[in-house]
């Protein structure tokens, strides 16, 4: 799992009546802010968070050479892989996501996304018949499963759960606090975020939106409270070729990078999943399609920009910050 790509909200100041704790996984760095007064149920809740997200990521990590993604992966076309119960239960997550998103959020994307890497020394623009090829590995609904197994039919498929897998953590972890009887506390992991309850000296977690135009900087503010928040953007995760630049974000329909003219898709939902699987379906969708998919959902509010323009949900302003 990597970092979700274009998640850049910037983190609220740290109170001095906030627990602090800091690790790095799933490619990216992983913050937890709470308020607790026990510092035994804090060190437990800590312990239990950081050992559920290793297991997490050693488990689902395609980068991970031993995990069962990668065990999957390489036995793509040859053989059937065991799968556990935790794992079928996240497959059946990916069917309702795949929905959902009306196919954009495609776990077997992994052969498009290596493709266009955006991360090489010299990237290149691929010819359409690798574009093709790759995309003719594509489609979650070709994947084959039976009770406790698994296959790729193809060589060369290959699953990735960085689409979604680092929002999901997010949850867990968020109810992992509750669990442990904490009231407060902000999960950021790279960027997605859940804001549980509020912090001990204001009634909203604060969270800064970063400005597209000024990376490193934040435009606007909101606050929240039991609820998840999510970008997406590739204003940052790119490369420009003869004037025109190529995000990381491609669209499983034609297997290319977006190119719709969006800067930045900002979701606050129920649970930290939910956020960031409409922002990156609404940043694919395009300002027109994916602010009405956004309102579809109870509860999700958006915010959308593009080079020229700015729109986002009836409800959306409920979150905003004066400023």
């Amino acid at each position: 799992m990597t970092t979700t790509p274009g998640t850049h909200l910037i983190e609220p100041e740290q109170s001095a009546a906030l627990r602090r704790v800091e690790f790095h996984a799933m490619g990216t760095r992983c913050s937890l802010q709470f308020s607790c007064a026990d510092p035994e149920r804090a060190s437990a809740f800590e312990r239990r968070a950081v050992a559920w997200v290793q297991a997490f990521e050693a488990k689902y990590s395609r980068f991970q050479p031993d995990s069962l993604v990668s065990r999957i992966n390489d036995a793509a076309g040859r053989d059937w892989v065991a799968v556990d119960a935790q794992t079928e239960a996240l497959f059946e997550l990916c069917d309702t996501l795949h929905h959902i998103t009306r196919g954009i959020l495609d776990p077997t994307m992994l052969p498009l996304i290596r493709l266009w890497d955006y991360k090489a020394k010299a990237p290149t623009i691929p010819g359409k018949g690798a574009i093709a090829a790759a995309h003719d590995l594509v489609g979650w609904k070709k994947v084959r499963r039976t009770a406790g197994r698994v296959m790729l039919p193809r060589e060369g498929m290959a699953l990735d759960f960085g689409g979604f897998g680092k929002e999901y953590a997010v949850d867990m972890v968020a109810a992992i606090a509750a669990e442990h009887g904490i009231t407060g506390a902000l999960v950021d992991f790279g960027h997605d975020m859940f804001a549980l309850g509020s912090p001990p000296d204001a009634a909203h977690w604060h969270i800064g939106l970063e400005d597209p135009a000024r990376p490193g900087t934040h435009n606007a503010s909101i606050a929240v409270t039991n609820k998840g928040v999510a970008s997406s953007g590739d204003y940052l995760r790119c490369f420009t070729i003869d004037g025109r630049r190529y995000g990381h974000i491609i669209d499983p329909r034609d297997g290319r990078p977006v190119a719709n003219d969006c800067t930045q898709s900002t979701v606050v939902a129920d649970n930290c999943l939910l956020a960031g699987v409409l922002s990156t379906t609404a940043f694919v969708l395009g300002l027109r399609e994916g602010l009405p998919l956004i309102e579809s959902f109870p509860g999700a509010e958006g915010l959308m920009t593009t080079t020229i323009a700015r729109g986002q949900t009836k409800g959306f302003f409920n979150h905003v910050v004066a400023n």
